[in-house]
Parts: structure tokens; sequence; C-alpha cells
């Protein structure tokens, strides 16, 4: 796949990137995904600090990720994203994770929006007037639609989470990687030990603010498990997350 619009960034899995058995971490992952995708906007000129001139700002509001084998430390791998077009108001860009040898371990689908910074209310796509050079038909994930994840009843509560300084980003809400350390803190360590993440998919839904207080809940239906976040300030919910797990061949 070679084309103008598809962008292409290079990682080395830090130090500072990996868990406890030095793989790399899910927040690390989607702090890389950001990244690439602020690059890669910013090379069709909409990138972050543009839009933050005008008062504008990226939102992540869906993702899934499947992952065939996570990078562990010191491991190089390449990041490849490119958008599809717009539709109203959501923007789509997708992502491929390779090894050095152009394997692929992780494939993701993102669904995004643009927000004003000041009223919080949406843009359209159509007002900023974007024109890509082309259009990829490959997608990441085929026959997939992002959409939202379903109500599960009955939902367990598991711990709760003050938002602090650590955890906000440049627009002042909780970032979007701290979703994945909490919904891993939703685990106990020794899980981690024994079982691997093999699809996440969220729905970030409402903004979580400074010294506001999350709670955790976890469920299982089947063999998926639910993880979301309730605002305890206005009982209104953050974030929906849907994940599937598998046994380590230890």
């Amino acid at each position: 796949m070679s084309s103008q619009i598809l962008f292409k960034k290079q990682y080395q899995v830090d130090l500072r990137d990996v868990d406890f058995t030095k793989r790399l971490k899910l927040s690390s992952l989607f702090t890389y995904f950001q990244d690439t995708a602020n690059h890669a906007a910013t090379s069709l000129g909409l990138g972050i600090e543009k839009l933050r001139n005008d008062g504008l700002t990226w939102i992540l509001i869906r993702i899934r990720v499947e992952i065939n084998r996570i990078p562990s430390l010191n491991e190089k791998i390449t990041i490849e994203t490119w958008p599809q077009p717009p539709s109203r108001l959501e923007f789509e860009r997708d992502f491929l994770v390779k090894d050095e040898n152009g394997n692929v371990l992780i494939k993701a689908i993102s669904n995004w929006i643009i927000m004003d910074i000041h009223n919080r209310k949406l843009k359209r796509t159509e007002s900023l007037g974007i024109h890509y050079p082309e259009v990829i038909e490959e997608r990441a994930l085929k026959d997939y639609p992002l959409k939202k994840l379903k109500d599960i009843e009955n939902l367990e509560p598991v711990y709760e989470k003050v938002i602090g300084y650590s955890d906000i980003d440049i627009n002042g809400h909780l970032n979007n990687s701290k979703y994945m350390d909490y919904i891993m803190d939703c685990y106990p360590v020794e899980s981690h030990l024994l079982y691997d993440v093999k699809m996440i998919e969220v729905n970030f839904i409402n903004e979580a603010l400074p010294n506001e207080k999350i709670m955790l809940l976890k469920g299982m239906e089947e063999s998926e498990i639910y993880i979301n976040g309730i605002n305890q300030n206005n009982k209104k919910v953050v974030f929906k997350s849907k994940v599937l797990i598998e046994k380590k061949n230890l």
C-alpha cells in the first residue's frame, strides 16, 4: 500500500511504555495512535496546533483494536495510518502496527470529531474545507462499522478513580490513553500474567474533568467482558468498553 495520504511513523518501545511483563501497555499504544494521527493530520493541514489556533480540537469518540501480538521492550515498530472520507460530523482513521519484518501485529479503526474548545459543540466536517489528495479503500478491519456499544445490565462496581493532574491532556479533560489504564486496573495484577487482551472496543461518550470521580464497573455477557465508567458527580456515562481476552500459552 503506497500513497500520499498514507502516513507512517516508527517507534521503539521504551522502558516507560511497558508494563511489568516488559510488553507495551495499551495506554502507551493509544498514545502512539494519538501521536501518529496528529502527525498524519498535520501533513494534511489539520494538526492539533492548527486547529487550536482556530479554537478547535480533535476528539476520539470510538475505536476498536484487534491484537495479534503485543510488542515487547526495545522492539521497533511502524504505525501506518490513513483516513476515510468524512461523514457529516465524523472522521474515520485506520491504523496498522507492523514489526520490523512487516508483519501486522495490531489493527485498529477509529472515529473522531472536531469540537469547538470554547462552547464544546461539534463542527461539521464540511465547514473545514477538507480535501484529501486521494482515498485508500483498503480498511484495517473489513466489514466492521464502528457503532454504539450496547447497554449491559448488572455490571458490578470495581473501584473509584478521581481525575487528577496526571490524567488530563491539552484539552483539559481525561486523555483517551488514560482510559486504558483504568480499564486494565479492573483486572488483578495476577490476571495480566495469565491472559492477553486480543480485542478492545471503546466508546468515549462524555468528558471527564479534573476532580471528578469515576466509578468503574465490570460484567460479562457470554465470552465478552464489558467495562464502563460512570461519572459520580453527574451520573453520566463517561465511556463504555468491550474486551476479549485469551489465556496465554505458558
